[in-house]
Parts: C-alpha cells; sequence; structure tokens
C-alpha cells in the first residue's frame, strides 16, 4: 500500500496494557470505526510466534477497512505477514537497512527528535517522520521532549509527511496547529479510555483544524 498523506491524519498506536478484558482486535477496529486513519502494532512482551498470530489478525481487518498498518521495530514479523510497512526509532535499525530489507514497495516511518535526524532519516528512504514526545507522556518514560520550534523546524526541512506524537490528547491537540505537521500518533489518548470510537472520532475533528494536508 503507497502512502498518502491523508492516512496520517489519525494514526493510532497499539498498547494493551488497557485492554481490560477486550481483545486488540476489538479496540483497533474500535479505533477505525471511530475515525483512525492508520495503525502501528506495538508489541514490546509478545514472543515472535503470538506476535506473528496477532499481526495476521489485525493485518486482515486492516484490509477489510482499506487502513494501512505497520509494525513497530519487528522488520522480520512485518516481512513475515505482508504488513504496509515498518516504523522504528533511533534507537532500533537504522532506516537505510530498514528499507533495503524492505524494499521500495512498503512503508517506512521514523521517529525523529532533531532536524539532522529528520534529514537523515528522509535521505535513506523514510516515508513520514514521527516526532516528539510532544508533551510528557506516560507511554514511552525515555521519550525525549521536542519543542514547538523544533517540530516546525523539521516540518520545513523535509518534504516527507510529519506526524506529531507524545502526549497527544483533546486537551493539548489544537496547541500543535501551524507547526506543518499533516497527523497526530495518539495512544493513551485512545486506548486508555471506555469509549474508543467515540475517542477516535473526537481527536479526528480536532486533527483536522490542527494538520496541513
Amino acid at each position: 500500500m503507497s502512502l498518502d498523506k491523508k492516512n496520517l491524519l489519525l494514526y493510532a498506536v497499539t498498547d494493551r496494557r488497557w485492554l481490560d478484558g477486550a481483545s486488540l482486535l476489538e479496540q483497533v477496529e474500535q479505533a477505525i470505526l471511530g475515525g483512525a486513519t492508520f495503525i502501528q502494532l506495538r508489541e514490546k512482551e509478545l514472543d515472535q510466534e503470538r506476535f506473528l498470530r496477532e499481526a495476521i489478525e489485525i493485518k486482515e481487518l486492516c484490509n477489510r477497512y482499506k487502513i494501512p498498518l505497520v509494525i513497530n521495530d519487528n522488520v522480520d514479523i512485518a516481512l513475515q505477514m505482508d504488513a504496509d510497512g515498518v516504523h522504528v526509532g533511533q534507537s532500533d535499525m537504522e532506516a537505510c537497512d530498514v528499507r533495503a530489507l524492505l524494499g521500495t514497495g512498503k512503508i517506512l516511518g521514523v521517529s525523529a527528535q532533531t532536524v539532522e535526524q529528520a534529514v537523515l532519516a528522509e535521505t535513506w528512504g523514510a516515508d513520514y517522520l514521527g516526532v516528539g514526545a510532544m508533551f510528557h507522556t506516560g507511554s514511552k518514560a525515555d521519550a525525549d521532549a521536542v519543542s514547538f520550534e523544533t517540530l516546525k523546524a523539521i516540518c520545513t526541512a523535509v518534504r516527507i509527511p510529519v506526524i506529531a506524537i507524545g502526549g497527544i490528547s483533546k486537551d493539548n491537540i489544537l496547541q500543535l496547529a501551524g507547526s506543518g505537521i499533516c497527523g497526530i500518533a495518539v495512544i493513551s489518548a485512545l486506548f486508555a479510555e471506555k469509549d474508543i470510537r467515540a475517542e477516535a472520532a473526537a481527536l479526528k475533528e480536532l486533527a483536522m483544524h490542527t494538520v496541513d494536508l
């Protein structure tokens, strides 16, 4: 699946900490029904076999709704189950190496915190950037803070789409308006909520007033 930057408007990153009796598949479907436009499957604790089974299920779901699915960090899983792509951080495999493994037909997302990282990721074949953390976040305790000015500078420095991530919620999303981003990525603001579908709809509405499309 090729990347249209409109797909990045509401980028949902999974986290099983808030399943509370539901399945991740059910939660992802509720997010999509509410308006999520892109899914990143992020698993830090599942073994490879369980991760692969889950990834295949969620890929079938995303295919049904025509929503892109990328796998966080795990290139092997992404290749095995034919994900739409992979997202890697600065401490993971180098973007150029991931691109070599994926080939040209897959989506590659890269996390960046500086203009230098962003420009290098674009040079190495990234299709989009995830920049943050924009606000304090409990989802990734070691995430470095990124200022609004740096976010805006990154958006200016690269030609590929940029999404903001890290502590974004309905209360602060509009603070990112004017930065040049084309979407927002959320974790707890979506999956920690009781009514995921309603939260996705509300976040998407706010995102449309925040992004540059």
